[in-house]
């Protein structure tokens, strides 16, 4: 990862890039994203803050090179323990360790903040680097989902994957 990326909460004025980001060649195909979708399309959701999520973003110079973020599963009072996982990288910045960068400061916030106990994603079962990423961080592979999505007029499979917290946190005796 270079000297000139800088990791920081995403905020609502970052909502117009993100969005721009998501809908990028060779970003939206490993994402459930469309090409050539208006970038207002996402900018409603993107914009929206919440103390129970941690959403980041990765800024080269003044662009959006990356953004990722641990959000609510479900509104459920039985799944306030669960976070899905997403992530965004721009093809120029792939490969480049941003990523590893990325997630491992979610899973701080995760394991040292969040009262999370379980990450959920699903990645795209071609995306070796991906899941190579995931398995080195904690994630175990939970299962597969056939003909997940539609990618460029072939359906392609996905990986759940999880990671649990490793050490979650306890009550001291007393």
């Amino acid at each position: 990862m270079g000297d000139s990326i800088v990791i920081r909460s995403a905020e609502p004025a970052d909502a117009e890039r993100i969005s721009e980001l998501m809908g990028s060649s060779g970003v939206f195909e490993q994402l459930l994203q469309m090409p050539d979708v208006p970038v207002a399309s996402r900018i409603e959701t993107l914009r929206v803050t919440d103390a129970q999520i941690c959403r980041l973003v990765a800024l080269d110079g003044d662009r959006v090179v990356a953004h990722a973020g641990l959000h609510k599963t479900q509104n459920s009072i039985r799944r306030q323990h669960v976070r899905g996982l997403g992530i965004a990288i721009a093809s120029s910045h792939q490969g480049q360790g941003l990523g590893r960068a990325l997630m491992e400061r979610l899973l701080r916030w995760a394991d040292g903040w969040g009262a999370v106990l379980r990450i959920e994603l699903t990645v795209n079962a071609d995306n070796e680097r991906a899941i190579a990423l995931y398995s080195r961080l904690g994630f175990m592979h939970e299962g597969r989902h056939l003909a997940y999505a539609l990618r460029n007029g072939q359906y392609v499979d996905a990986i759940a994957m999880a990671r649990m917290h490793p050490c979650p946190p306890m009550l001291p005796a007393w």
